[in-house]
Order: structure tokens, then C-alpha cells, then sequence
């Protein structure tokens, strides 16, 4: 079969990922401390880049002219082209855009309260969805923290706890916060946080989590199997140590000169500071994105924070002495793209703004409950959920949601905190919430007095779908093991015992 050159034409779709589109997606993703470092890189890139400095109120900026929000320098024609030569030295053309440039006029939020933009209607983030761009970094304490407690098995109401337990964990691994306070903010019990520590305690770094160093070296001589009465003795005695008041500590632990020298030895070898080992960065204060504060009748006002939202202007009038003094091609390019850029950015913001506003919305109106009556009224929510309400994609949600804080009466709370599992109900009733069916599971079991009330997980399990809970057997076991509750022929036998 003989080769032979052809002309075909061939019609497809494709999605293609611009430079700019990937840029879209990392803005969408940023922090406000992130995004606060790329706006100030893109100012010292762009010339047609400038600051809104304007002290106005939103409704005279509404009424003013546009014109007056645009810087005004005076230069001349030969300036212009000196400034033009210096910029394009430092900053690389960006992709051309066609299309005419906003003009940015002033705009309020989607609240009406805060001006967080003079960006025009910006497109929609959409497009681009399918594209993760997630920034790389090394894993914080507390992201350590975090990924073990996703994986301990606790109930949605005790990860609750356990996330805002971590946010008072400092550098070092040590607890810095008062339980009681915790657990009035929360809406909790005491004993819930204590439950939920003592799991946390026995979290890598061993020693984490404890709350002063004689409990972080228990913690980490119970996990060396070295916690004996002498031993327990020399912690609960650290100020005589401290001292060097051997004699007294001789006497209130028990042992010789030579014992009490090889249990200070031990003592030595241990980590008091086991957090420090992730070093890293200096703690940085959450700056919440959103507030929400309670209103009238109930209700939840939410609005953005507009310390955290640059304010950018395109300079309309720069750009057009600067375009004017351009001479060749390639300062009429440079020119052209760092206006698409700008304008770009601007429009980007503006959106990012606009949805992080929608999703924080819908958030507060699934959790109203939370809100109005603690941590153990978390209801059951998914990114599909969210997605679904608002009319976005489930990734623009999970996107949003990444690195955002909502500050409500109960404290700030990174968004991620509000999303909770769920446990289907039977018969198409409304689902139930993982805690409220492990509480089920749990008051079954102390129900039982004697070797014949033992219930198997597969007769907890026809128990449960009697009462409307959709429940496998396998996540009976699940949570049951969560929670420490031995297996029904373990619980049979020990009442036998008793008995």
C-alpha cells in the first residue's frame, strides 16, 4: 500500500488552558495572605496596575465620575516613553486578550455593604473547572494534626472539635487553650473535648497535644511502656528536679542514688517540645474572609471582609499618554498586554469576591443550626450540596472552600469545618447524621445488662433500619471500634464474668 500525502479538516471541541486560565484557578484557590503577595507582584509588574486609595463611602463612588477614580499624571510625551522603556525591562508581555477593556467602574459587593472592587462584571469560573493547581508546600504541625484526626474514625461532631482543638495547638505541640472556654464557645460538653483530646494525644509526634510538659512527658514514657509508679513519681516531682534536691526525690520516688540517675536519664532523652520538629514558619493570625453576624429575627447577615480584598484600578488615563508615546510594534504589544492584564485581573477579582460571598452564603443557611445551638447540631453537608444550591460545579466549591475562614459568634472556622458525612435514611426520608446514629449505636449498647441483651452488629443493624437509618453492617463495626466498644462475643463474655 503506497504512502501519499492529504489535506484533511477535521471539527472537534477542546478545552484549552490558557496561561491566564491557569492563573484564574490559582487566584480562585489563593488565601488572602497568597492572594495579598500576587497582587503586589502583579503591581510592581504592570504599569496600568494601581491601588483604589479612595476613603469614599460605596453610594458617592456609585455617583462619581469614573474618570476621578483614574490617576492623572502629567507627563510628557517624552516621559511617557521613558517610563514606557523601563517598565517593559521588567515586566514580560503577558497573553493577549481581544475585546475591549473595562474601564472598572466602582462597584459595590453583592451585600451592598462593602466595596471591595471597582471591577466591572467579571466572567465565570466555570471554564474552569477539571484543572487542580494546587500550590506545594511543606506539611505544617497542623496539617499533620489534621490528616490523622480525618483518619481516627471519630464521629462528624468530634472532628468538629478536634479541628478547633488543633487551631489552639501552638508551634511547639502544646494544647493552649482552656476546655471549659472551648466548650461554651462550641455549644459542647466538657467531656466531649476531653473524649476527643485523649485521642488526639496519642497523635505522631508522640507528646503532642498535652497541656503542660509533665503531661507531654507522660504521654511519651506511657508510650515507651516506662510509666511505672517511680517514674510517675519523678514527673509529678519536675520542680524538685528542677532544684536538684536529689535527696527529696529519692525519697518521693523510691529508688537508690543509681535508679534515680538512670530515670533522669530517660527523662532527658525525651522530647519536651515534640511540635518543634515540624520548625517551619511563625504562626500567622487567621484573618477571616467572611464575617457572619446575627441580625434581626434569627437571621445571619454575611458579608466579606474588606481587609482581605485588594482594591485595584485599571489606569485609563496612564494607559492612554503611554499608548500615544509608543512608537514601534513592540511597545504597542507591550502596551496592549499589560492593559488585557490588568483588566484581566480586575474582572478576576471582582468574581473570585462574588463567589466566595455565594458559597459562604449557602453555607451559613445549611448550618444554621450550628450557629443558633452548637457543635452537635452539624448537619449532614457535602460540596454536591453546596454546588447544587448555588448553580456551580462541585470543584469551584472545593476550590473556595480551600483556605478560606468564616468568622461567626462561635469563633472562626475554616470553611472545610462545615462539611460533614451523612447516613441515608430508609424509605427516602431525610438523612441523619453520622453522630446521631453512632449516639443510637452506643445507647443500644448500654442498654445491655446481661449476656442475653447482647446485640450483634447484624441485629443493631435491623434495629436501626426499623427506626428509618440505612445502615451496613460494616459501618456498625466502623463506628462501634471508633468508639472502643468491644465486639458482642467480647461484651457477652465479660457480663458473663460479672454475672
Amino acid at each position: 500500500m503506497a504512502l501519499s500525502a492529504r489535506l484533511e479538516i477535521r471539527q472537534g471541541q477542546g478545552l484549552v488552558i490558557t496561561p491566564q486560565l491557569q492563573q484564574a484557578i490559582k487566584l480562585l484557590q489563593l488565601s488572602n495572605l497568597e492572594l495579598e503577595a500576587f497582587v503586589e507582584t502583579e503591581l510592581e509588574k504592570n504599569p496600568l496596575l494601581q491601588r483604589d486609595e479612595s476613603e469614599r463611602e460605596p453610594e458617592a463612588e456609585a455617583a462619581a465620575d469614573p474618570s476621578a477614580d483614574f490617576a492623572a499624571d502629567r507627563i510628557d510625551d517624552a516621559g511617557a516613553r521613558g517610563e514606557l522603556d523601563a517598565a517593559r525591562d521588567e515586566a514580560s508581555p503577558g497573553e493577549r486578550v481581544t475585546g475591549d477593556a473595562d474601564h472598572a467602574p466602582g462597584a459595590a459587593d453583592a451585600g451592598g455593604s462593602v466595596d471591595w472592587s471597582k471591577a466591572g462584571r467579571g466572567g465565570s469560573f466555570e471554564d474552569l473547572d477539571g484543572l487542580e493547581g494546587a500550590l506545594s508546600h511543606e506539611k505544617s504541625l497542623a496539617e499533620h494534626l489534621a490528616d490523622q484526626l480525618s483518619a481516627s474514625g471519630l464521629s462528624p461532631t468530634e472532628l468538629a472539635a478536634g479541628s478547633v482543638l488543633i487551631d489552639s495547638v501552638d508551634e511547639g505541640g502544646y494544647l493552649r487553650a482552656d476546655l471549659g472556654e472551648i466548650a461554651e464557645r462550641l455549644g459542647c460538653g466538657v467531656e466531649l473535648l476531653e473524649r476527643v483530646l485523649g485521642v488526639m494525644q496519642g497523635f505522631e509526634p508522640v507528646g503532642v497535644c498535652a497541656r503542660t510538659v509533665a503531661e507531654c512527658l507522660t504521654i511519651q514514657l506511657k508510650d515507651r511502656n516506662r510509666f511505672d509508679p517511680a517514674m510517675e513519681a519523678l514527673v509529678a516531682n519536675l520542680d524538685l528536679l528542677a532544684k536538684r534536691d536529689m535527696t527529696a526525690l529519692r525519697r518521693a520516688c523510691g529508688v537508690d542514688d543509681e535508679d534515680l540517675r538512670d530515670m533522669i536519664a530517660e527523662l532527658r532523652a525525651l522530647t519536651p517540645r515534640p511540635g518543634a520538629a515540624f520548625g517551619g514558619e511563625p504562626a500567622q493570625t487567621v484573618v477571616p474572609d467572611v464575617y457572619v453576624r446575627e441580625g434581626l429575627g434569627g437571621l445571619w447577615h454575611v458579608e466579606l471582609n474588606s481587609e482581605t480584598l485588594p482594591r485595584l484600578l485599571v489606569d485609563q488615563r496612564y494607559h492612554a499618554r503611554v499608548s500615544g508615546a509608543a512608537r514601534t510594534d513592540q511597545e504597542k504589544t507591550f502596551v496592549t498586554d499589560c492593559l488585557a492584564q490588568a483588566s484581566w485581573l480586575v474582572k478576576s477579582l471582582d468574581q473570585r469576591a462574588k463567589t466566595i460571598l455565594k458559597v459562604s452564603s449557602e453555607i451559613v443557611r445549611q448550618q444554621d443550626a450550628f450557629l443558633a445551638y452548637g457543635v452537635e447540631h452539624l448537619r449532614p453537608l457535602n460540596l454536591k450540596t453546596v454546588a447544587d444550591a448555588i448553580g456551580m460545579h462541585e470543584s469551584t466549591v472545593s476550590r473556595v472552600t480551600s483556605n478560606k475562614y468564616l468568622a461567626t459568634p462561635r469563633g472562626v472556622f475554616e470553611m472545610k469545618f462545615f462539611f460533614t458525612s451523612a447516613i441515608q435514611a430508609t424509605e427516602g426520608g431525610e438523612a441523619h447524621s453520622a453522630e446521631a446514629v453512632r449516639h443510637k449505636i452506643k445507647q443500644l449498647i448500654d442498654t445491655e445488662a446481661n449476656e442475653r441483651d447482647v446485640h450483634s452488629d447484624d441485629t443493631i443493624v435491623d434495629i436501626l433500619k426499623e427506626a428509618g437509618v440505612d445502615i451496613a453492617r460494616r459501618t456498625v463495626a466502623k463506628y462501634r471500634e471508633a468508639m472502643r466498644i468491644p465486639s458482642s462475643v467480647e461484651r457477652r463474655r465479660r457480663l458473663k464474668e460479672i454475672a
